[in-house]
C-alpha cells in the first residue's frame, strides 16, 4: 500500500514542500480554505482554488473534489482538495489511516485540533505544534541555524510575530475591508507608490522594489492581515521561484519521513 501524504494548506512554505515531495515521486494531496489568503500567489499550490490550475516550477496542481484525486495524480499533478475540517481523513473509501501521512502547513502559529484519525505520521510546520503530544515531529520555519531542523520531541522557536528581515517589506491591512488593486506580483514600485486601497485608505510602497506577493483583490482583509510583501532586491524573476526556506523546510520534511522505517518502507510501493 503506497503513503498518501495529505498537505494542510497551500501557501507558500506549504507549496515549497508539495513540491519537493511530488518531484521525489510521492502522492501529495493539498487540501485548502474555500477562500485561501495566500499572499506569494504566483507560487502557492492555493491560487488553484481560485484558478482550477495553477503552475508552479513546471510542477501543475489542479482543483478537483475529494474523490477525483486520484484522477489527477495519474496525470502527473498535483491535486487540490477544497477541505479546510480535513474530511478526506474520514472517508475509508479514499484514505487509509495505515497509509496516510498529515504535513499541516497552515503556519495557524496555535495549537492544532486533534485530527479525526491517528495518521501513519503526521507532521507539523512551525510554532504551535509540540513533537510527541499533538504531532510525530514538527519542523523549524524560522529562520537562522535551526530553520529546517526536524524536532522529535518539543517545539520550535516561539513565533515573534515580527517579519524576517526588513520589517517595512510586510504590507498590512490598515484596517477592515476589500482589497482593491490593479498591481500584478512581479510589478516595480517606487517609494510612496499606491500598491493597493482597502475601504479607500491608500497601501503604498514603503520602499523602491518589486511587489513579491499580494492578497487576491477583492478577498476581506480584517486589519493587521498581511496582505503583500515588497521586495527590495528589485528582480521579478525570484517571484516566479519558490523560497529557499520553502525548499529548505521541504527537505526537511522528507527527511523526517525517511527517518522511520515503517513509513520509508511505503513511500514508493
Amino acid at each position: 500500500m503506497t503513503a498518501t501524504i495529505v498537505i494542510r494548506g497551500g501557501g507558500d512554505l506549504a507549496s515549497g514542500v508539495a513540491l519537493r515531495l511530488h518531484r521525489v515521486g510521492l502522492q501529495v494531496i493539498i487540501i485548502e480554505l474555500p477562500q485561501p489568503l495566500a499572499v506569494r500567489r504566483t507560487v502557492s499550490f492555493a491560487e488553484a482554488v481560485y484558478e482550477g490550475r495553477i503552475t508552479v516550477e513546471d510542477v501543475t496542481a489542479r482543483l478537483v473534489s475529494a474523490d477525483q484525486y486520484q484522477v489527477a495524480m495519474e496525470a502527473g499533478e498535483i491535486p487540490v482538495v477544497i477541505d479546510p475540517d480535513a474530511n478526506i481523513l474520514k472517508n475509508p473509501l479514499l484514505i487509509s489511516p495505515h497509509s496516510v501521512i498529515v504535513v499541516d502547513g497552515r503556519m495557524l502559529k496555535r495549537t492544532p485540533d486533534p485530527l479525526p484519525l491517528k495518521p501513519l505520521m503526521h507532521i507539523g510546520l512551525g510554532p504551535g505544534f509540540i513533537a510527541g503530544e499533538d504531532c510525530d515531529a514538527v519542523i523549524e520555519t524560522q529562520r537562522g541555524h535551526t530553520m529546517g531542523r526536524v524536532i522529535w520531541e518539543g517545539s520550535t522557536h516561539v513565533d515573534s510575530s515580527k517579519p524576517e528581515g526588513d520589517p517595512r517589506r510586510v504590507l498590512r491591512a490598515p484596517r477592515d475591508g476589500v482589497l482593491k488593486s490593479d498591481a500584478k506580483i512581479g510589478d516595480h514600485f517606487e517609494l510612496g507608490q499606491p500598491v493597493a486601497t482597502i475601504n479607500g485608505d491608500i497601501i503604498a510602497a514603503p520602499f523602491a522594489g518589486v511587489l513579491r506577493g499580494l492578497l487576491r483583490p477583492g478577498l476581506s482583509a480584517a486589519k493587521g492581515l498581511k496582505i503583500g510583501d515588497l521586495d527590495a532586491r528589485d528582480d521579478p524573476n525570484l517571484c516566479e521561484l519558490v523560497s529557499d526556506k520553502a525548499l529548505a523546510i521541504g527537505g526537511a520534511v522528507l527527511e523526517a519521513l525517511l527517518v522511520r522505517p515503517e513509513v520509508k518502507e511505503i513511500l514508493w510501493e
